[in-house]
């Protein structure tokens, strides 16, 4: 009989297919720790675990090649993509917790990476150089999995946790890792937990199908974010309908094609400067995998704004746009240089439509907030905020 993980009914449905939920890298660390420490604090075999994701979903995964020392216990998670296309998909995550010797101190519980996991080497990043590359959001499944762990077993001394994937080095020639620095393995990533399938066709499918509902109820300004910092941003920060918003990903091209072809009078982007700062540049895909060119973009945005050639070149040296919006700001043409980048961004918007659609975006970053807003962008918020949509 098969194992049930607990993702047995959750699905998406795409052109009549049902396509599978998965689990991330991150939840199969915090399982794979969680288990290492209920196994060495209790002093039972266990060959399963349970642990819930930030998305409220319980997860009941494998323990597999489970290794006992006397104060160290070594077992993994393999990993499952469900059906998303993914370069980790069926690979072993690995956690190692041992019992550290002395009094417990501050912290109780330390947690860094092994064999296969990337060690950050440019700063720009939400790790500091030289530490493992285990994201925010796992580090403290990890963290509260080891927590619970002690409490339970009323253990008051210290642990020390080790993430490792034995193919993790091999794999990360696939990713993005060395292009922002990150040598000798993978990432531990996440926010939820839980990998939801989204193959290209399928996802462009459902924007399309997501507009289509929008403009049958006579929405004929389109409100759009790429992602989830973009609808983060939109609520918070803006007083537009938020229930408007529609998520277009990276496939800032196609949306507006599909926009024009529906009648849609205009689109509004909500959009982090991570992924907008390469329209600047007329790159309409805005996934890592299509192009990139942030550094560049910028670095000319700079150059138009009056920059020296000692600022142009820190910018392409930046690993992050945060990072480059840093260096703006400190040369003191950071406003300028948005002013460059915006306009740039309304010309290849409205070169893609070919004028046919009212086309605007508004720009922020995790760090500075609000950037910029390109020419048209005051019109469409009038619009969308009084609900002209006939």
């Amino acid at each position: 009989m098969a194992h049930k993980t607990g993702l047995e009914d959750y699905y998406i449905t795409k052109n009549n297919k049902k396509l599978r939920f998965g689990y991330t890298t991150g939840s199969c660390a915090a399982a794979a720790a969680k288990g290492a420490a209920e196994i060495l604090l209790g002093g039972k075999m266990l060959h399963e675990i349970s642990l819930m994701t930030p998305k409220g979903i319980l997860l009941n995964l494998e323990l597999l090649d489970i290794q006992k020392e006397e104060n160290a216990v070594t077992c993994a998670v393999r990993k499952d993509a469900g059906d998303d296309p993914d370069t980790t998909n069926g690979i072993l995550i690995y956690a190692t917790v041992e019992k550290l010797s002395g009094e417990a101190m501050e912290p109780r519980i330390v947690i860094d990476g092994g064999i296969g996991v990337g060690r950050v080497t440019k700063p720009g990043l939400k790790q500091a150089v030289g530490e493992a590359a285990i994201n925010p959001v796992p580090k403290a499944m990890i963290l509260r999995s080891a927590q619970e762990a002690a409490d339970r077993f009323d253990y008051e001394g210290r642990l020390k946790i080790t993430i490792s994937v034995p193919e993790g080095e091999k794999i990360a020639g696939k990713t993005f890792n060395p292009r922002l620095g990150i040598k000798g393995g993978i990432s531990i990533l996440g926010t939820t937990g839980i990998v939801e399938p989204m193959s290209e066709k399928a996802l462009i499918d459902s924007i399309r199908i997501e507009m289509s509902q929008h403009a049958a109820m006579g929405e004929e300004y389109i409100l759009a974010t790429p992602g989830n910092y973009g609808a983060d941003f939109l609520r918070e920060h803006m007083t537009l309908p938020f229930e408007k918003n529609i998520k277009c990903s990276n496939y800032v091209g196609e949306t507006i094609d599909m926009a024009v072809d529906m009648g849609v009078k205009g689109i509004l982007f909500i959009s982090h400067i991570g992924k907008f700062v390469k329209v600047a540049a007329g790159i309409m895909n805005t996934h890592s995998h299509s192009a990139d060119g942030r550094m560049e973009v910028l670095s000319a945005g700079a150059i138009r704004a009056g920059a020296d050639l000692d600022c142009a070149k820190e910018i392409l040296n930046c690993n992050t746009t945060d990072e480059a919006l840093a260096v703006l700001d400190r040369y003191g043409i950071l406003k300028e240089t948005m002013k460059e980048i915006t306009d740039r961004i309304q010309f290849y918007l409205d070169h893609r439509s070919y004028d046919q659609i009212l086309l605007g975006a508004v720009i922020f970053s995790s760090e500075y907030g609000y950037l910029g807003q390109t020419e048209h962008a005051a019109e469409l918020i009038k619009k969308i905020s009084k609900g002209e949509n006939r």
